[in-house]
């Protein structure tokens, strides 16, 4: 379902939901980002996605990791919290949500590199290319917190 960003717009439709939801750093040993071109927006990303009733939220970040990437991993840390009330996330069913979303460190345990429904493609990509790759601003946050200051937990 295409999907719609919006940050600190006054135009932005009024939220009518939270969902929490889990994004993952997960970097391999060469110290590359894992990333996906995601379906709905075209745009790039950490792997992630809202959480299922009856699940813990580890194990929501490692079912999203391996769906959209085919690649396994182990939680590590927590990188930061985002929950900034000017973000907001509109879909095209009329679903609108408060930003809610929590991002780990992971490290990969197996598994290879294949797309999904909602990964377009999936890419280990090197910190110096990330800037050209298209990003939503509040992902590039994420991306930004989670390779540049690895031992910080932030709050947003």
């Amino acid at each position: 379902m295409p999907k719609t960003d919006h940050y600190d717009d006054p135009d932005a439709p009024a939220p009518n939901r939270i969902v929490p939801a889990v994004t993952a750093v997960v970097r391999n040993a060469a110290g590359e980002l894992l990333l996906i071109e995601r379906t709905d927006n075209g745009l790039w990303a950490l792997p992630g996605g809202a959480q299922d009733l009856g699940e813990s939220v580890p194990d929501a970040v490692r079912r999203e990791v391996a769906e959209e990437t085919g690649i396994t991993v182990d939680v590590t840390a927590i990188s930061g919290i985002y929950s900034d009330p000017k973000h907001v996330i509109a879909y095209d069913d009329g679903e609108v949500r408060q930003e809610f979303s929590l991002c780990f460190h992971a490290r990969p345990t197996g598994g290879s590199l294949r797309a999904s429904a909602e990964s377009r493609r999936v890419h280990w990509v090197s910190p110096d290319e990330i800037d050209r790759l298209p990003m939503d601003r509040a992902m590039r946050l994420r991306v930004d917190h989670g390779i540049n200051e690895p031992t910080n937990v932030h709050l947003g």
